[in-house]
């Protein structure tokens, strides 16, 4: 029978991430745990010969995934299953004294989680890097910023590059403070109260204290749950999603937006020798990998939606009615997350602005986008801000039509204004407030400055993730 693919994996999802979250990859974690257990059994008194410990750690990384599953369907138990195969291969059975198996799965999954948003946090910082380079490229670089997507008024396309940075900005801060606060729910047994660890220990609820803390070490996770049940509340699975979701939420709106100047010819995201846009129209050269960075946020909030139907949901001290869920949620949603950020690396490293394209569309815009500077001059004469609003609006919309039906090829905006009684300023007046005003950006140039100082307080944090290079996504 063939396999069926998670596509998110083996498509999209770089190596790391994969490692992570495989059948292999977890087996060795959980082998690695009940090792790390037996360890400070040991050395906290239980007798747990050192020969034994040996054997298990020589055959830790002897994987049968067909092994296991043949032993799972006769179990019906996972956990079981995945016991007798390590306990069969090391020629012994001391390990999983005490544990119930959540004990082994929530803090392996946990694991899995823990080291994921690494990942995750490492190639953010990538993805702000290559934001706060892009911004000082293109900072001044002026074009018509738009508003319900109508031009409105100038900015800069290092000021657009850094508003959506800012966005992903915070929802790094988010993260990492999530992940300082991320709590591992440790050997707590099968409803919570530690009562078969105390009962291995005679009762010690100290060394069953010392046994825990060495086995939360060996997970290297910061936090530790301490009234928890049979399992960890799921609201953390869903503030891990969430967190997902919010971190790239600036990258998705970012490429939707590239994929709107890709269609005026304003900007690219790059199209690779070789590359085909249509199978149909040799011309085209599609935004596809910024279309691919949208479907991905779309996955994510669709398992943030799945993840939240469990939270709240939790029977007394625990069920494992959230397991199918959970199989599917998290290592799916770090999956299409990675695959996104991969994406979205790839596009700012070959993305690229038509300076002439942008420049062309400024020249037609601009006399419109500085209505709002006339009206205010309008005002500072006197004449009342209604009427002059309106006298602008009236001559600006009949410009747009002409424009649009070819009846005039330049925008004489000021032209008629200046010939309007009603608004009383001269042609060489508003010419003077067209000139002195062309260029004016605003603040965009400080604001690009503000983005940048903060993505360099996140490199100085996270040096590692600054150079991350993204491998080869389909």
């Amino acid at each position: 029978m063939s396999v069926i693919p998670n596509v998110l994996a083996e498509r999209y999802a770089s190596a790391a991430m994969k490692s992570i979250w495989s059948a292999e990859g977890r087996i060795v974690l959980e082998r690695e745990f009940w090792i790390a257990v037996m360890k400070a059994q040991k050395e906290l008194g239980l007798d747990i010969p050192a020969e034994a410990i040996e054997a298990y750690e020589k055959v830790k990384d002897q994987v049968d995934v067909d092994a296991i599953n043949a032993r799972e369907r006769i179990t019906r138990h996972d956990v079981k299953a995945r016991i007798e195969e390590f306990c069969d291969l090391a020629g012994c059975e001391h390990i999983h004294k005490g544990m119930t198996s959540r004990d082994l799965t929530e803090n392996v999954e946990q694991l899995q989680v823990w080291r994921a948003m690494q990942v995750i946090r490492d190639k953010a910082v990538a993805v702000l890097v290559r934001l706060s380079n892009l911004s000082e490229q293109w900072k001044d670089v002026t074009l018509a910023a738009r508003t319900h997507n109508v031009a409105a008024q100038t900015s800069t396309m290092g000021k657009r590059v850094a508003m959506f940075g800012e966005e992903i900005v915070h929802g790094f801060g988010a993260w990492v403070s999530q992940m300082d606060r991320y709590a591992v729910r440790g050997l707590k047994g099968a409803v919570g109260t530690q009562l078969d660890q105390l009962s291995l220990f005679g009762k010690n609820a100290e060394t069953v204290a010392a046994l825990e803390e060495k086995v939360c070490s060996h997970l290297g996770i910061p936090a530790k749950w301490t009234n928890v049940g049979q399992v960890y509340p799921r609201s953390l699975d869903f503030a891990v999603v969430s967190g997902l979701v919010e971190l790239t939420a600036g990258c998705a709106s970012f490429t939707k937006t590239l994929r709107l100047m890709a269609g005026h010819e304003l900007a690219t995201e790059g199209f690779a020798k070789g590359q085909t846009g249509s199978s149909a129209m040799p011309h085209k050269m599609n935004a596809r990998s910024c279309e691919r960075v949208n479907g991905f946020h779309i996955i994510l909030k669709g398992y943030l939606a799945m993840i939240a139907g469990i939270t709240g949901d939790q029977w007394n001290e625990g069920d494992v009615s959230c397991s199918v869920v959970r199989r599917c949620v998290l290592p799916d949603s770090f999956f299409a997350a990675d695959g996104l950020l991969e994406t979205f690396l790839t596009i700012l490293d070959q993305m690229g602005v038509y300076a002439a394209v942008v420049d062309a569309e400024l020249r037609r815009y601009l006399p419109f986008l500085l209505t709002t500077t006339i009206l205010m001059a309008a005002v500072k004469r006197g004449i009342g801000r209604e009427t002059a609003h309106e006298v602008i609006k009236e001559h600006a919309v009949a410009v747009s039509n002409d424009l649009r039906a070819g009846t005039i090829s330049q925008n004489d905006l000021l032209d008629r204004l200046a010939g309007d009684d009603r608004l009383g300023i001269g042609r060489s007046e508003l010419q003077s407030i067209f000139d002195e005003n062309a260029n004016d950006t605003g603040m965009a140039s400080e604001q690009v400055a503000v983005f940048r100082g903060m993505v360099s307080e996140i490199v100085g944090r996270f040096p590692a993730g600054a150079g991350y290079v993204p491998g080869a996504i389909l």
